[in-house]
């Protein structure tokens, strides 16, 4: 990093807050720290001593080839994720620093929903009926938990009295909803997910953008990357055959691109800082415009994705390591890797070279995935470390600190996926 980028990094990352603030984000990493020298730690405190050394020495050798290996223990491990849960939803993750349990979140309505789809190309792929049933078996409890309005409820599970809407998780449960129904042809999937499109629709303002946004994340702007429910929406409405749901996600898109600055990067696309967004929704906005645009015959949409593209993927070092925030003149705006962003990057190089044919950015893609593969492990004494992915790399990093969120690995096996249909058969 440039002496600059260091300096904005600190101030916006440690020093932007009220001391209120950052007091109570010191108090809960020092919590976190404590329980790592718990006894029943040990196996996952090594995994953090070894992941810093690893990021402060850049010793992260990067592994070709594993596709098909590696793609399996992360979906064993989303199945382990899923039998913690109390229900047939995916545990929001593995977090064993947390106080109190065993380290499995309750399930997540919002991401079971979209790894329902990876499942279902999964059990495709290689032919797997138990993949393909708990996708199923995911499916049917998120109707059963959907809410009166057709929305689905933001953060973890909770009593329908607690549970408040939130566009984009709608958005990625009717992804899901869309998967198993072309898969199953059940008509309450149908039903649900006609519910779901139909209040994302509902929810739209005059300009396209939704309206919803949800108690999770900072409120009173918009939110650029809830453009991804477009994606699910136009699905939706080839799925019915009824084009208005066609014509409302790509009015969704086109307000997404309104947000699109000149050098490629987007205004309002974060959780929580919008002035430096993650590649996690800086990800979340491409597959969408990206996604559409593919589906629609729109040109204009893909260039907009190559803009941001282009910007992005050449900003990772030679080995694969990507920052995991970025300010918008694109100088790293975080010191650690958000590896849900890195797969989401590495997913939209893959769909732009089935696209464009520019081998560049499939091998700017393999980078990306050859280096999570590394951050992946295959044995611990640890059962719940084997197969999955963690927020940041290192794992003490700003995102999602200390643990395995279960959308870091679904998006890990999404781009897998894609690594092992372009890749020859001996590499597989």
């Amino acid at each position: 990093m440039k002496p600059g980028t260091i300096a904005r990094t600190i101030q916006n990352n440690y020093f932007r807050d009220s001391l209120r603030v950052t007091y109570w984000g010191a108090a809960a990493f020092a919590a976190e720290v404590r329980a790592l020298f718990r006894p029943d730690n040990g196996a996952f405190r090594g995994e953090v001593i070894r992941s810093q050394l690893r990021f402060i020495f850049s010793t992260v050798s990067p592994v070709s080839g594993e596709t098909s290996e590696r793609a399996r223990a992360g979906v064993n491990w989303i199945m382990r994720a899923q039998a913690a849960s109390h229900d047939d939803g995916v545990s929001l993750g593995y977090f064993p620093c947390n106080i109190g349990g065993n380290g499995w979140h309750p399930s997540y309505p919002e991401t079971t929903g979209y790894i329902i789809s990876s499942f279902l190309a999964f059990a495709k792929r290689f032919d797997d009926p138990a993949v393909a049933a708990a996708a199923m078996r995911m499916a049917a409890w998120e109707a059963a938990v959907q809410m009166p309005s057709g929305a689905v409820q933001g953060g973890p599970v909770c009593a329908s009295a607690h549970q408040t809407a939130a566009a984009f998780n709608t958005g990625m449960v009717l992804d899901g909803w869309c998967s198993a129904y072309s898969d199953s042809g059940d008509p309450k999937l149908l039903s649900a997910a006609r519910r779901a499109a139909d209040f994302l629709v509902g929810d739209l303002d005059d300009q396209g953008y939704f309206k919803t946004n949800g108690a999770f994340v900072s409120a009173g702007e918009v939110k650029t990357y809830t453009c991804l429910c477009a994606w699910a929406i136009y699905r939706f409405g080839e799925l019915v055959q009824e084009d208005r749901y066609k014509i409302a996600a790509v009015a969704v898109i086109e307000a997404a691109l309104r947000q699109q600055q000149p050098n490629g990067w987007f205004a309002h696309n974060c959780l929580s800082h919008s002035d430096m967004p993650l590649t996690h929704t800086i990800g979340y906005t491409l597959q969408g415009v990206l996604e559409v645009g593919l589906l629609a015959g729109r040109a204009d949409f893909i260039d907009a994705v190559r803009r941001t593209a282009d910007a992005v993927l050449p900003r990772m070092s030679s080995d694969g390591y990507l920052p995991g925030r970025f300010s918008a003149d694109w100088e790293p705006a975080g010191f650690s890797s958000c590896l849900t962003g890195s797969a989401q990057m590495a997913i939209v190089g893959y769909r732009l070279f089935e696209q464009t044919g520019e081998a560049k950015y499939r091998a700017q893609a393999d980078k990306l995935v050859n280096y999570l593969k590394a951050l992946q492990l295959l044995q611990s004494d640890d059962a719940a470390l084997i197969g999955a992915i963690a927020g940041s790399f290192p794992l003490l990093g700003s995102y999602m600190r200390a643990g395995y969120p279960n959308w870091a690995t679904k998006y890990f096996i999404d781009a897998l996926l894609l690594q092992h249909r372009h890749e020859p058969l001996s590499e597989k």
